[in-house]
């Protein structure tokens, strides 16, 4: 099983502004609510980032991640995203 880390600030601030929490996207994943990963539209500017797609209360949010050397996966942020939400509903 994978190890999933996140900044807790960035967590708060993800809670106040957006209502949803890295530990609510862990669940999801956990839960097999992954429904894709893609690669990161700008990987010059992101090297080594991915983008999984995850689906939480009935809603689609894009959260970028990259693998550590330690194998740990750190989530970057969480978007919620129209766009997908169409595509992948």
């Amino acid at each position: 099983m994978s190890v999933y880390t996140f900044s807790p600030e960035k967590n708060a601030k993800l809670i106040d502004e957006r209502s949803i929490s890295f530990e609510e996207i862990i669940a999801a994943i956990q839960d097999d609510q992954i429904v894709d990963i893609l690669e990161h539209p700008n990987p010059e500017k992101y090297e080594n980032q991915k983008i999984y797609v995850v689906s939480v209360k009935e809603y689609v949010y894009l959260v970028p991640f990259v693998i550590n050397a330690d194998g740990n996966i750190f989530l970057k942020t969480i978007i919620p995203s129209r766009k997908a939400k169409k595509k992948y509903s």
